[in-house]
C-alpha cells in the first residue's frame, strides 16, 4: 500500500478580477480539484494554456493562499499552518530559467540563500562545500558558483533552478513546465536528471506540462485539466492507451509520432471552437462547448470525477459512449 504524501481535497483558488464590492467577478482558476500523490511517485499533470496547472502547483505549495478546500502533507492538514517547516520539504522548479534567478546575485549565492535560512551549515567553508556538491549534482562545477545567471544558457540555468529546490534536501517537488523553454536535446538531459535524482534521493514530483509526451514519459500517473477542472486522473499507460474524456482523447491524438507509416493511419481530433473565458464558463460539463458527444444532460449538471476502473477516475456524462 502506498503511502499517500500530498492530498488536495476540494482545492479552490479564485483570483478577484474586478467588478463591483456587491458584486464581483473571480476567474476560477482552480475550482473544486482533488487528488493525492504517493510517496516516491511523479504524477504528471497537463492541459492546455490557462487551464490552471500552474496555480494548481503554488497553491499546494501556498504560495497562493486557497480560496477553499484542505491541502495535506504526509498526514497532516497544512492549509492555514505556518510554511516555514514545511519549505524544507516542498520546493518548486520553475518555469522560466530566465526570470526565475536574481540577476544581481552569484549562482553561489542563489542556491546559498535558502541554507542560510534553515541554517544548514555550521560555517562558510561547510557552505561552499554544500553549494559546490549540489552544482556538481545537477551537472555543473565549482567554477560556476562565482558567476551570475547572465552569463548561462537556458538549460544550464534551470540546472541552477533545480539546485536551488534540492539545497534544502526535499520531499516533494513541483516542476512547473520545467523543460517547455528548453530545446528538445537539452529536454532530454533535464528529463533524465529529474529521474536520477528521484531514484537517488527518493524524491516525489507534481510534475506539469503541456506535452503529453514528456509527461508520459516520467510520470507513473497523468491528471488532465481543462479550464480549472480535473477531467481524467489515471495511470500513465491506462490513460494514454484507454483515456475516456474526449478532451484526453484530443491530447493523445496531438502526440507526434515518429514513425511516418503510423503517423499517416492516426487520427488527429481537431477541437472546434475556442477555450471559453474562465471569466464566464459554460454551464454544466465546462468542456460541453467543444465536445462532439455534448447532449442537454452536459449543459444542465456538471459531471463528477468518478472511478470507472481500479485508479481510473474522469468527469464525463457520457464516458461509456467514447
Amino acid at each position: 500500500m502506498s503511502k499517500k504524501l500530498v492530498e488536495v481535497k476540494n482545492l479552490k483558488q479564485y483570483f478577484n478580477v474586478g467588478g463591483s464590492i456587491l458584486k464581483p467577478k473571480y476567474v476560477k482558476a482552480v475550482d473544486n480539484v482533488s487528488l493525492f500523490i504517493n510517496k516516491g511517485e511523479t504524477l504528471g499533470l497537463v492541459g492546455e494554456s490557462g487551464c490552471g496547472k500552474t496555480t494548481l502547483g503554488r497553491t499546494i505549495l501556498r504560495l497562493y493562499e486557497p480560496t477553499g478546500g484542505q491541502i495535506f502533507y504526509d498526514g497532516k492538514d497544512i492549509t492555514k499552518v505556518d510554511m516555514l517547516p514545511y519549505r524544507r520539504k516542498m520546493q518548486i522548479v520553475f518555469q522560466d530559467p530566465y526570470a526565475s534567478l536574481d540577476p544581481r546575485m552569484t549562482v553561489g549565492d542563489i542556491v546559498g540563500e535558502a541554507i542560510d535560512i534553515h541554517k544548514l551549515a555550521k560555517n562558510k567553508n561547510e557552505r561552499r562545500d554544500i553549494i559546490i556538491s549540489l552544482l556538481e549534482r545537477v551537472g555543473l562545477n565549482s567554477e560556476h558558483a562565482n558567476r551570475y545567471p547572465h552569463e548561462f544558457s537556458g538549460g544550464q540555468r534551470q540546472r541552477i533552478g533545480i539546485a536551488r529546490a534540492l539545497a534544502v534536501n526535499p520531499e516533494f517537488i513541483v516542476c512547473d513546465e520545467p523543460v517547455s523553454a528548453l530545446d528538445v536535446s537539452i529536454q532530454a538531459q533535464i528529463i533524465n536528471m529529474f529521474e536520477e535524482l528521484q531514484e537517488e534521493m527518493g524524491l516525489t514530483y507534481l510534475f506539469i506540462a503541456h506535452d503529453l509526451s514528456v509527461v508520459k514519459h516520467i510520470s507513473q500517473r497523468i491528471g488532465v485539466m481543462y479550464l480549472g477542472k480535473l477531467v481524467e486522473l489515471a495511470e500513465s499507460f491506462e490513460l494514454i492507451f484507454h483515456s475516456a474524456h474526449p478532451y484526453t482523447k484530443s491530447l493523445i491524438s496531438a502526440i507526434p509520432v515518429a514513425d511516418p507509416i503510423s503517423a499517416r493511419s492516426s487520427k488527429r481530433i481537431v477541437l472546434e471552437g475556442d477555450v471559453p473565458s474562465p471569466l464566464n464558463p459554460p454551464s454544466g460539463c465546462r468542456f460541453r462547448t467543444r465536445c462532439p458527444y455534448a447532449t442537454d444532460i452536459c449543459a444542465e449538471k456538471e459531471p463528477e470525477l468518478r472511478e470507472i476502473s481500479s485508479g481510473h477516475y474522469t468527469a464525463c456524462h457520457h464516458f461509456d459512449k467514447i
